[in-house]
């Protein structure tokens, strides 16, 4: 699906699939820079943050091993619930591991800083944030991320693992919705 596929369901692209391939280059040679050959263990936080994860530790050069959390502060709105709860756990311990999470997007920050906690206490050795997205004026705490694609505004988006409704995750690109399509 691009652009043209979605009629008038789409309000305008914030950014584009060059725009997002670039920027994973840049946050790679960042990482690459701050593990060296460190083994890190990559935490993808699902299920938006598949696209990201899988684009960027194919250009990771230290040893990454994967594992995967659904993590939550989401119903099914646009809006944070502001209630952290574990939908799928991990299956590595990270006891003395280099963890970096890898989000696609930081709102509210509630999440983040939950889970961020969450690992420092199974006894992680480092706990490093990656996120490809984060809306600065949604944030409800301070969350400091390590390794940051883009600050944008505080609209709902789709596209690359982001959803409205379990729908739009596919898109190669970021964008808006128009209103009619959520209500807005």
């Amino acid at each position: 699906m691009d652009a043209k596929d979605m009629g008038n369901d789409l309000e305008k692209i914030l950014l584009t699939e060059e725009q997002l391939q670039n920027k994973l280059d840049e946050m790679a040679r960042d990482i690459d820079e701050v593990y060296g050959s460190e083994d890190i263990l990559v935490i993808g936080v699902l299920r938006g943050a598949v696209m990201v994860v899988a684009d960027l530790v194919r250009k990771i050069h230290a040893p990454v091993t994967m594992d995967w959390m659904a993590v939550s502060s989401y119903g099914s709105g646009t809006k944070s619930s502001g209630v952290v709860r574990i939908l799928k756990d991990l299956d590595t311990d990270v006891m003395e591991r280099d963890v970096l999470i890898i989000e696609d997007i930081i709102d509210s920050g509630l999440t983040l800083s939950w889970l961020k906690s969450n690992l420092e206490s199974r006894g992680a050795r480092s706990v490093r944030i990656a996120t490809m997205l984060r809306k600065p004026e949604a944030a409800k705490v301070e969350i400091d991320v390590d390794f940051l694609g883009f600050d944008i505004p505080n609209e709902f988006v789709v596209g690359y693992g982001l959803d409205y409704a379990e729908d739009y995750r596919h898109l190669p690109f970021i964008g808006t919705l128009a209103p009619h399509v959520y209500g807005g």
